[in-house]
């Protein structure tokens, strides 16, 4: 492992700095460009989470390429081009002979839904290698890493044999009561990565002009399906996570498609969002009623610091807007205050334990967009915890806008 890890180092501290970041989404270049750096000093705050992206993207190198046309299970249109899968909380029924109609048990995760059989752990795979592998050619230089992402996405995007339809009409079905949900939208959140990650491998020129314009209108067309279908319609009024995360991929998919009005228009309904979601303690009803209170809260928190990114990149404040005395930020702080001091002042009852680390990624990114001693301070106690965490690449400590 050290001769790879000191091989791959070495690449890095030839790599000249990119031309051009201008067509990032997630990312701030600033960031990116700290870690980096941090990387080539060999800070020992940030080379576990180095040496924990490089194995994870040689791995990816490894694997195999994802389809969803590999599914053993055809969704209710009978094209294995659709994406399909199944709601993770909802159960065979105890009561019946064949288990029809399912019955849901929130918070408990069904396994099964996560099989071969159906396409949800398969995106899950295709969008963890594809952003490990974009990740690891910006901080290491190494093409092998740009290439097979480009296989990953060419398969996925634009191949007729294996590519995906732009739809996620069967998402989240629940055997005897629905072929597919709104809410099943919620899964293609995986694909904001993917979309980072082709950013990420643009300099290598691994992708033709034809494969490039192929994938933009794929995500082109997937977004005007986000906004004109009947179950993206409903999406976009959910009151909880959903609805955040239906704005998170409608702002990033339009940024990506250069609809930067979209994305404007959007973010204007997230603004409003955010005094429904959070009272004036930055609580958040919805989130904290679920049988996971703690991690739905940090789940709904994560889709929103990317979409105030998002408006970074615009021009568009989200980090700062507050409204009805609520505000994002005071969001920030209640997680802030009970990831330092732990499960024993969290009230609210977990179905599973109550890690802090779940919050890792969020107080990062919160010390980054907040000039605020107390969030650096709790982001700086969690990466202590989490050392290999990637997101200390992404969130360099100390890092402002």
């Amino acid at each position: 492992m050290r001769t790879r890890f000191t091989a791959v180092l070495l690449a890095y501290l030839c790599v000249p700095a990119w031309a051009s970041d201008s067509g990032w989404l997630t990312y701030s270049p600033d960031s990116l460009a700290a870690g980096r750096d941090a990387v080539e000093r060999q800070r020992p705050e940030i080379m576990p989470a180095y040496r924990a992206l490089v194995e994870e993207a040689d791995e990816a190198l490894r694997a195999p390429l994802y389809s969803v046309v590999d599914k053993t299970q055809l969704p209710a249109s009978g094209d294995r081009h659709d994406y399909f899968s199944f709601a993770p909380y909802w159960w065979p029924n105890p009561d019946t002979e064949d288990g029809l109609p399912y019955v849901r048990r929130d918070g408990e995760y069904n396994e099964a839904t996560k099989s071969d059989a159906t396409d949800k752990q398969r995106m899950i795979d295709f969008a963890k290698d594809v952003h490990a592998l974009g990740l690891a050619y910006y901080y290491t230089g190494q093409r092998a890493y740009a290439e097979k992402a480009a296989r990953q996405v060419v398969n996925w995007f634009v191949d007729p044999d294996t590519r995906m339809n732009p739809n996620m009409r069967y998402a989240q079905a629940i055997p005897g009561r629905v072929d597919g949900r709104d809410i099943g939208i919620i899964d293609s959140r995986m694909l904001i990565r993917v979309a980072d990650a082709i950013e990420l491998i643009r300099p290598a020129d691994v992708l033709t002009a034809s494969e490039s314009a192929r994938i933009q209108d794929w995500y082109r067309e997937f977004l005007t399906w986000l906004l004109t279908s009947e179950n993206g319609v409903e999406e976009g009024k959910a009151d909880n996570n959903h609805g955040t995360w239906y704005d998170a991929q409608v702002v990033a998919f339009a940024l990506f498609t250069g609809e930067d009005g979209i994305a404007r228009r959007q973010l204007q309904v997230t603004r409003e969002r955010i005094a429904e979601h959070f009272d004036g303690q930055g609580k958040q009803k919805e989130e904290l009623e679920r049988t996971r209170p703690w991690h739905y809260t940090n789940f709904n928190l994560e889709a929103y610091q990317l979409l105030a990114r998002y408006g970074e990149k615009l021009g568009e404040d989200i980090w700062g807007h507050g409204a009805k005395g609520r505000s994002l930020r005071e969001g920030f702080e209640f997680v802030a205050d009970h990831a330092s001091k732990g499960k024993d002042t969290w009230s609210f009852k977990e179905l599973h334990e109550f890690e802090a680390s779940d919050a890792l990624a969020n107080m990062l990114a919160a010390a980054r967009a907040y000039d605020d001693p107390r969030l650096d301070r709790v982001a700086s106690l969690l990466a202590r915890q989490s050392p290999e965490d990637i997101n200390l690449l992404l969130f360099p400590p100390g890092q402002r806008p």
